[in-house]
């Protein structure tokens, strides 16, 4: 299994949180941040976008006071959307992923709720000159660019799909 991976190799050069592999020394919902911190590293990540000025601390800790049980698993969706609309109130959800990758990329930036390989998961992405940033995908996809249609056939495959969005 190896070493642990230092918390300093989890945020990417600009200062968005890219591998949540690297917090497994921080709790999240009773378990280690590295099995279930995808949800308040999106917040984050969004948050990191649009300049507000919050550590990563007090986001994982407001998300994770946001679940009224302390039980482990991931961030519930509506823990998720109350925070960000009480962070981002012009932020706008959409539900389908045919919808919500057709809105996607008219977006500026926003947060994909989907399942990956049966797990429920938060991406955030944002708009660039090259394509689509999208952070903490998947193993080997911690920063990277690529087109939205690319990210939704390989990571949308099924399930709900919900879109936080920026207009």
């Amino acid at each position: 299994m190896g070493a642990p991976k230092p918390l300093s190799e989890g945020f990417s050069p600009d200062g968005y949180i890219r591998d949540q592999d690297c917090f497994s020394s921080v709790r999240y919902r009773s378990m280690p941040a590295s099995i279930n911190g995808c949800g308040w590293i999106a917040a984050f990540d969004l948050l990191h976008f649009l300049f507000r000025e919050e550590d990563w601390d007090s986001v994982r800790s407001a998300l994770d006071e946001g679940h009224r049980v302390r039980m482990p698993g991931p961030t519930l969706l509506p823990v998720m959307r109350r925070y960000l609309l009480s962070r981002v109130p012009e932020l706008q959800e959409l539900r389908g992923r045919e919808e919500a990758l057709a809105q996607a990329s008219r977006s500026r930036a926003g947060i994909f709720r989907y399942r990956e390989e049966r797990t429920p998961h938060f991406v955030f992405y944002c708009r660039t000159e090259e394509g689509f940033r999208f952070f903490n995908v998947a193993d080997g996809l911690e920063d990277t660019v690529m087109p939205m249609e690319r990210f939704g056939e390989e990571h949308l495959k099924g399930g709900l799909v919900v879109l936080f969005f920026l207009v």
